[in-house]
């Protein structure tokens, strides 16, 4: 190898860690200012429009959001997205929408394809600045309540929404699926709904449990989505929260999902 192929090599590693790291910022900021411009119009639609009309708005304009922020990251290179096979959930009957959770970007990429869908939240993000009035007017779910948050879950299902429910309650905590909670098999008893669960797969540990937030990957990022099992309105939450645990280890076993965030990415 001579001595100028030796010297383009380093030269071509620093470009594309900078080149990542300006995708990075690029899609953070974006993501910020897109929330914050739509909190100052969504504040005050909360007090004046009826509930009926600020819910239909709200998440149609969180739909169409998410949709332009995920062509733009697909655009400019940060990212690649297969996610299809969730058009196929439109229209359908009234449903728990539940996927492994090994991402900070798994709800956008959801919600980004099921118009209407109605979404459990950390009542943190309710209450960001930037980012909670919007889910406020699109009536999204506050998860700070078990007892509140079944009530009114259960509540949009019955109005004929989607409710997108993350099983494990926060980011995988292990590989491939972190243990699931029993709140998906309680409101999915209550209202009498189907469980659909859905296959996250990711080929970057970016944004998992523990990737720091401004840390940048190698890019482009690779998320497929898969539709998994339908699981029937459950008579026994306990013997269901268990079949569906076991559900997605075997169907996510092949995923090569990666192991650890912590782990160095390979810049070569």
């Amino acid at each position: 190898m001579n001595d100028d192929v030796m010297r383009a090599m380093p030269l071509q590693g620093y470009l594309r860690t900078v080149r990542d790291a300006l995708r990075l910022y690029f899609g953070l900021g974006m993501l910020g200012v897109l929330g914050f411009l739509w909190s100052l119009l969504a504040a005050p639609l909360y007090y004046i429009l009826p509930r009926r009309f600020g819910i239909a708005l709200g998440r149609s304009l969180v739909y169409h959001a998410f949709r332009f922020y995920l062509r733009t990251l697909a655009a400019i290179g940060a990212c690649r997205f297969d996610l299809s096979a969730l058009d196929a959930l439109r229209g359908q009957p009234p449903m728990i929408i539940a996927p492994n959770h090994p991402s900070l970007i798994d709800a956008v990429l959801v919600i980004s394809r099921v118009p209407g869908l109605a979404c459990i939240m950390k009542a943190s993000i309710l209450d960001n600045p930037s980012l909670g009035a919007g889910a406020r007017l699109a009536r999204y779910i506050r998860n700070d309540s078990l007892r509140n948050m079944i009530t009114l879950a259960v509540a949009d299902l019955r109005q004929g929404h989607h409710l997108l429910l993350f099983p494990e309650g926060t980011r995988s905590t292990r590989q491939p699926i972190g243990p699931v909670r029993g709140s998906v098999g309680l409101i999915a008893k209550q209202a009498q709904v189907p469980v659909q669960t859905v296959l996250i797969e990711m080929d970057s540990p970016f944004l998992a449990k523990g990737w720091p937030l401004f840390r940048h990957p190698r890019m482009p990022v690779t998320y497929r989505l898969r539709l998994g099992r339908r699981f029937a309105a459950p008579q026994d939450v306990q013997k269901f929260v268990a079949e569906l645990e076991a559900y997605f280890d075997s169907a996510l076993a092949d995923a090569g999902l990666p192991l650890s965030p912590t782990r160095a990415e390979d810049d070569d």
